[in-house]
C-alpha cells in the first residue's frame, strides 16, 4: 500500500498537493491499472472531438457519458475540435507554457503526424490499457496511421472504409472499377461529382492508386519523383471527365452532407463516404432512399482508423486513459457499430472475445442492408503517408478547382 501511495504522489498534484507539474501520460501508464483508476475517480476529462454528427453526439452524450460516471466515477466533458484546431491550440498552449485544456483528442492521419513532429502527444500509454489486449493488433490498417506506427501514442478507436453509394433502382448495374466509372460518367453527363473535403480527396486517392498500379506504388513514405511520375495520370483523368461532372465541374458540394442531399434529391446518381457501414444508418434515418446500396470498386477502397491521443500538456492523463479504456471495451465498441447508433466499425479482433460477444458482433454483420465483411476486407487498401493526401488536395485546388473560377 505504501509503495502505491508513493507512486500516486509522484504523478498527481491532487493526491499530494504542492503545485508540482501536471502528471505525464507515460508516468501514469507505468502505474498498476487500479492506481490509474484511483487517480481518475472523481475527475473531469475534457475530450476534444468532432461534434458535427448527431448520431455520434448521441452515442457519446447519452450512452458513453452516463456509463463512465457510473462505472468509473469520471465526468466526461466534450468540446468541439478537429485536426487543425487541435494542432493550433496545443501549439499555442505549449509555446505559452500553459496548462492544457484538452485531456483526450480524436485524431488521425496528418494531425497525428504533425502532433508527433512537434512532440505534442504524451506517451506511450495506449498499450497499457487492459482493453488493448483485444485489439486487432495484426492489422496494419489499425496499428499504422497513414503509414506511421502508433507506438502507443494513440489508441485505435474505430475503423472505416471508403465506399461509393448508388441507388439500385436508378442504377441497377453500377460500374465496378475506376475505368468503368470513367465510361459511366461520360455516358451520363451531369450525374456525378465529389465533395471538396476529406471524403472527396479520399476518392481522388482511390483513383490515383488505381491508375498507377495500386497502393504499393505509394507506400514507404512520400517521394517527390514518384509524385511527378504518377500525379499526371490522375489529373489527366480528371480533366477529361470534369466537363461531364455535375454542373460541368464548375461547382462542387462543400461537404458530404451536401453531396448526400444531391443524391437523395436525384440530382446525381452517386454519393460517397468514408464509412461503408454508415450507408445502412443513413437509409434508416431517411437521408438515403431505401434502395441505396454500397458500391466498392474492384481496384481497392481505402480503409483507415481513427484514434484517441493524450496531449503532452494534458492535466488529467489518468482520466483520459480510463475513458479510452472504456471506449475500447467490447460493450462500447459493439454499441457504436450498431447501425441504429453510429455504424462505426470495431478495431477489436472478434476472435479474442468470449463466445457471447463473438455472437453479438456476428449478428451485426448479418444486417440485410450491410456489405459483406469478407468482400470489404478483400478490397481494403491502407492509407499512405499524409504528404500524399496534402499533395492531392493542393494540386486539385490549383488545377481543377481553380479552373472553375469559384
Amino acid at each position: 500500500m505504501r509503495s502505491s501511495l508513493i507512486a500516486l504522489c509522484a504523478v498527481t498534484v491532487a493526491a499530494c498537493g504542492g503545485g508540482t507539474p501536471a502528471p505525464r501520460a507515460a508516468d501514469v501508464a507505468a502505474l498498476p491499472w487500479d492506481s490509474v483508476e484511483a487517480l481518475a475517480r472523481g475527475t473531469t476529462v475534457t475530450w476534444r472531438m468532432w461534434r458535427g454528427d448527431p448520431s455520434i453526439n448521441r452515442y457519446v452524450d447519452d450512452w458513453i457519458t452516463p456509463r463512465l460516471a457510473a462505472c468509473c466515477g469520471v465526468t466526461l466533458r466534450t468540446a468541439e475540435g478537429q485536426g487543425p484546431d487541435i494542432l493550433q491550440q496545443l501549439r499555442l498552449e505549449t509555446a505559452a507554457g500553459a496548462a492544457g485544456t484538452t485531456d483526450l483528442a480524436w485524431i488521425n492521419g496528418e494531425t497525428f503526424a504533425a502532433l508527433q513532429r512537434d512532440s505534442l502527444l504524451g506517451g506511450p500509454w495506449a498499450h497499457r490499457l487492459p482493453s488493448a489486449q483485444s485489439l486487432d493488433s495484426a492489422s496494419a490498417i489499425i496499428m499504422r496511421d497513414f503509414e506511421r506506427p502508433t507506438e502507443g501514442f494513440e489508441m485505435p478507436w474505430g475503423r472505416v472504409q471508403f465506399a461509393l453509394v448508388y441507388d439500385s433502382l436508378r442504377t441497377p448495374s453500377p460500374p465496378r472499377s475506376v475505368s468503368a466509372l470513367a465510361e459511366w460518367i461520360r455516358a451520363h453527363p451531369g450525374r456525378f461529382t465529389h465533395d471538396q473535403g476529406f471524403t472527396g480527396t479520399t476518392f481522388l486517392k482511390v483513383v490515383l492508386y488505381a491508375l498507377n498500379g495500386g497502393v504499393g506504388t505509394f507506400q514507404g513514405g512520400f517521394d517527390a519523383a514518384t509524385w511527378d511520375r504518377t500525379a499526371p495520370r490522375l489529373f489527366t483523368w480528371l480533366e477529361a471527365l470534369v466537363p461531364s461532372f455535375w454542373r460541368e465541374g464548375r461547382a462542387y458540394p462543400q461537404s458530404v452532407a451536401d453531396l448526400d442531399r444531391l443524391f437523395a434529391n436525384g440530382e446525381v446518381d452517386f454519393a460517397m463516404g468514408n464509412n461503408h457501414l454508415g450507408v445502412a444508418t443513413k437509409v434508416r434515418r431517411g437521408t438515403y432512399p431505401a434502395s441505396a446500396r454500397v458500391l466498392m470498386l474492384d481496384d481497392g477502397m481505402i480503409a483507415n482508423t481513427h484514434y484517441l491521443g493524450i496531449p503532452s500538456n494534458a492535466t488529467n492523463p489518468a482520466g483520459a486513459m480510463v475513458v479510452a479504456n472504456f471506449l475500447l471495451s467490447p460493450a462500447a465498441q459493439y454499441e457504436k457499430q450498431r447501425v441504429e447508433v453510429w455504424a462505426d466499425g470495431t478495431v477489436l479482433d472478434i476472435n479474442k472475445l468470449d463466445t457471447e460477444w463473438q455472437a453479438r458482433f456476428a449478428a451485426l454483420a448479418a444486417d440485410p442492408l450491410g456489405f459483406p465483411d469478407s468482400v470489404a476486407a478483400r478490397l481494403a487498401v491502407p492509407e499512405v503517408a499524409a504528404e500524399w493526401h496534402d499533395r492531392v488536395v493542393s494540386e486539385w485546388r490549383r488545377r481543377i478547382r481553380g479552373r472553375a473560377g469559384e
